[in-house]
Order: structure tokens, then C-alpha cells, then sequence
């Protein structure tokens, strides 16, 4: 699918991994619909994108919050062709530490934001796309989530955010299988450890830590090229189906 004249919706598109995919896919021609909750952060990085930009404040977790967005972005744009799942939190928490229990609200606002949402948004985007035109071999909408190396190798503390990211990723694959007839293809990314103000947030010492962990290239993924290689999905219509990890060959340590 060319990016050029087409519609996307882009979750957490107000910063991080989603701002960098909502810039280059405007760069690239395409109109990004910047599904998020910071109005403002959001608002700014739709200005700045122009007539190929557009905010949407944006719960992933609550139906008729997103079914607003799709139709919305639906209406501006002319139809919706792909949607990129970034929006997500990474809170910590052991399930047995000093403080007690790990509270089940908190095991299950992680699963609620992090896969509900990004199931929630599938659906919907997805029973939108499927009345598109068909373009060369078939195809009528392409869908990436974002996982995490986490999902494969999670640290202590991060039980909850694992079993999320575990979850996109298990679900890409039958999603793929079961959008086949529809011709919407579905990738999910696994990235590493990149500079999203959540990791950004930490202090020097912390992130010259973590850059040393890295095999090669010795630091941080940029968000851009996140948005690179989701380009390219949209872009290479054999890409179905998989996981594909963006982690300089990383494997996390246990902690």
C-alpha cells in the first residue's frame, strides 16, 4: 500500500514512537488521524503536519470513544486505509514486594490500555476498512500494533506489562489469518528500548545504563526509525502475520 494519498489512523500519536509514525507518513503524503489523550501535545503535532493532520482526543479503551474517532477521521479523510497501534504504559510493579500484593486494578489498567485498547481499535478500524476499494492484490487496509521485546523477555516487575505486549503479539497472527478475506493485513513491531519520553524521563546515568546493554548499535532506537520500518509495512504486502522485533539484537537480563 503507498502511503501517498492515504488515511491512518495513528494511537498515542501525540508523542513517542506514534508522533514519529504521524510525521513520516505525512512526509510520505498520507493524512494522520493523532488518535490520543493529551489534547494539547496532540493538537500541536497535528498543526504541524498541516492539512494532513488531524486531532482526535481519543480513549482506546472506551467503544464508542474510538467508533467517534474512525467516524471522524472517516469524514475529513474519505475513508480510513490503516491503523498503528502505539498508544500503551509501561507501569511497573512486582506481584509480591515490600509494599503487599500487587493490586489487580493495576495488573488490569495495564491489560485494559495495552491490549483491550489495541483489540479495540482493531475491530473497529478494521470493519471500517473492509468496504474500501481494493487495490493491487486485493488489499483494503493494513493494521500495525506495537508489542515489546517484553513480551518475549520481560523483567522482574514487569508482569503485567509482559502479559500485554505477550497478548498483541499472540493475537497477530490469527488476526491476519481471519482479516485475509478481507484483504487487510495485520504486523505487529516488538521494539527495544527507545527514546520515548517515557525511557527519556529517566535519569542520564540510567540511560547510558541501558544503551550499554544494547549488542549493536550501542544505544537507544530513535522513534524515527520505528516509523521507518512501519513505512515499510505499509509498503511491502508480503509483511503479514508476524512479529517482527526492532531491538539491536537485544535480550533483556532478568533485571
Amino acid at each position: 500500500m503507498e502511503l501517498r494519498d492515504k488515511s491512518i489512523l495513528i494511537t498515542g500519536g501525540a508523542s513517542g514512537l506514534g508522533e514519529a509514525c504521524a510525521k513520516a507518513f505525512a512526509a510520505a503524503g498520507a493524512k494522520a488521524a493523532i488518535l490520543d489523550m493529551d489534547a494539547e501535545k496532540g493538537s500541536q503535532v497535528a498543526a504541524a503536519l498541516g492539512k494532513n493532520g488531524l486531532f482526535l482526543q481519543t480513549d482506546v479503551t472506551d467503544e464508542s470513544s474510538v467508533a467517534a474517532a474512525v467516524d471522524k477521521a472517516a469524514q475529513a479523510f474519505g475513508a480510513v486505509h490503516g491503523a498503528v497501534n502505539c498508544a500503551g504504559v509501561a507501569t511497573p510493579g512486582k506481584v509480591i514486594s515490600k509494599k503487599g500484593l500487587l493490586p489487580m486494578e493495576k495488573f488490569e489498567q495495564v491489560v485494559r490500555i495495552n491490549l483491550f485498547g489495541t483489540m479495540n481499535v482493531i475491530r473497529l478500524a478494521a470493519d471500517r476498512m473492509k468496504d474500501n476499494e481494493p487495490g493491487k492484490d486485493g488489499e483494503r487496509g493494513v493494521i500495525i500494533n506495537t508489542a515489546s521485546v517484553a513480551a518475549f523477555e520481560g523483567q522482574i516487575g514487569q508482569a503485567a506489562y509482559a502479559a500485554s505486549k505477550a497478548g498483541v503479539a499472540g493475537m497477530t497472527l490469527p488476526l491476519a489469518r481471519e482479516f485475509a478475506e478481507l484483504g487487510i493485513r495485520v504486523v505487529t513491531i516488538a521494539p527495544g528500548l527507545f527514546e520515548t519520553p517515557l525511557l527519556m524521563g529517566l535519569p542520564e546515568k540510567a540511560r547510558e545504563s541501558l544503551a550499554r546493554m544494547m549488542p549493536f548499535p550501542k544505544r537507544l532506537g530513535y522513534p524515527e526509525e520505528f516509523a521507518a520500518l512501519a513505512s515499510h509495512v505499509f509498503e511491502n504486502r508480503m509483511l503479514n502475520g508476524e512479529t517482527i522485533r526492532l531491538d539491536a539484537a537485544l535480550r533483556m537480563a532478568a533485571r
